[in-house]
């Protein structure tokens, strides 16, 4: 992207962004060499990890519905945007202590709400600070800088693995302080905006009504439901890889590749959105898609994992920045908060399946097959939001 183009994004955007990266960078340290530790020291199997990541993903949605809601009856964003990333920064390098995959699962499932308790209040954030032309570019500057951060986290964890005694261990430790600089950059430097209209008036524990979200919501939700069935934890392309025959000390460096793929390309990806509409780059990502998971299903040799872990992540460039925009749009200022609790949260409940029912298929029915069934998923849900596409237009005013 242009300086020119960095400029017109707002500063506490690019803060964000930044504390984004360096959030990743401590997540990034621990994540790739997460299979290993789980199976080699810990004695567990790859149904664990699937069990861990989909419960920990589930959990966090709840979280993600509930702060999200929050932001918009307070008119706030920012104090629950710091209190996730603080819970995030101090749980997740307890993996370095843990001596049981029972405790890889508490501190994930801490990660993880720390992780629910932001993303929604942090979304809308962007938004709010963010004119409605240039919404998908900043969200596509935020997921690059989040990328940027997991590529750098592995390289970190491949030369600290290097230098320091104790292996794996001493490198989770190590991921407190990136986590605790990620917090102290939102605290010093972001500065949000009054949301535009008043927060409703509502008793803390009243639930919103269902109807207070557009139906163009609710439909683009459930579309969203249904790829995510499709999509389960990236942890099982990590398995793959050593399937094929990836040593382990590559697995780092290919978990860095295919991050950096989804950095370079996140915000020409979210410009794209800006161009050529929401969702036709959505529709566009997860054709490629596709195409990833049955390249996935066939793959053999491991040289050429490395070019469908290349595709992989240029489906999160053309995505990633176009689902928030529309989220946004199809929400409007007042509801954006809950909209995106409510995006992230369905999504994260469906995270659970998809990882329970791929890591089954893939023990019953081989790898091949888990990989060509999600492919089969995610047609369905591409097939679903080219048919719904008339109907996923923002009511007059509600973009703003």
């Amino acid at each position: 992207m242009s300086d020119s183009g960095l400029k017109r994004i707002n500063s506490g955007v690019r803060t964000l962004g930044w504390a984004s990266l360096l959030t990743d960078v401590s997540s990034d340290m621990i994540y790739p060499l997460l299979p290993d530790f789980l199976t080699r020291t810990l004695g567990a199997g790859p149904a664990v990890l699937g069990l861990i990541e989909g419960i920990a993903e589930s959990t966090a949605s709840i979280t993600k519905v509930l702060s999200g809601s929050w932001s918009d009856r307070a008119g706030r964003r920012k104090p629950l945007v710091v209190a996730g990333y603080s819970v995030a920064a101090v749980a997740r390098p307890l993996v370095g202590l843990a001596t049981a995959w029972a405790h890889v699962l508490a501190i994930r499932f801490a990660d993880r709400v720390g992780k629910g308790i932001r993303t929604a209040p942090r979304d809308a954030l962007i938004a709010d600070l963010t004119p409605p032309e240039g919404r998908a570019r900043a969200f596509g500057l935020q997921r690059a800088m989040d990328n940027a951060g997991a590529v750098i986290g592995p390289l970190v964890a491949a030369a600290l693995l290097r230098i320091l005694p104790g292996g794996e261990r001493s490198v989770f430790l190590l991921a407190l302080f990136p986590g605790l600089a990620a917090v102290a950059l939102i605290v010093w430097r972001v500065r949000e905006r009054a949301v535009a209209e008043a927060p409703i008036a509502r008793p803390p524990l009243e639930a919103p009504p269902a109807t207070s979200l557009p139906r163009s919501l609710w439909i683009v939700t459930g579309i969203f439901l249904l790829f995510t069935l499709a999509n389960s934890t990236d942890a099982f392309l990590l398995l793959r890889a050593r399937d094929c025959g990836v040593p382990l000390w590559q697995i780092p460096l290919l978990w860095s590749f295919f991050h950096a793929v989804k950095a370079s390309a996140g915000v020409p990806g979210g410009a794209l959105a800006d161009r050529i509409g929401r969702v036709p780059a959505v529709a566009l990502g997860w054709a490629v898609y596709v195409a990833a998971y049955a390249g996935f299903a066939y793959v053999e040799r491991a040289s050429t994992l490395w070019a469908l872990f290349a595709l992989y992540g240029l489906f999160f460039a053309l995505t990633e920045g176009a689902e928030r925009a529309l989220v946004a749009e199809l929400a409007g200022a007042r509801l954006r908060g809950r909209a995106f609790g409510v995006f992230h949260g369905a999504i994260g409940l469906a995270s659970l399946p998809a990882s329970v029912l791929f890591g089954v298929c893939w023990n019953v029915y081989g790898a091949r097959a888990a990989f060509l069934i999600g492919a089969a998923l995610a047609s369905l849900a591409l097939a679903a939001l080219l048919a719904a596409r008339s109907r996923l237009r923002p009511a007059a005013g509600l973009a703003a």
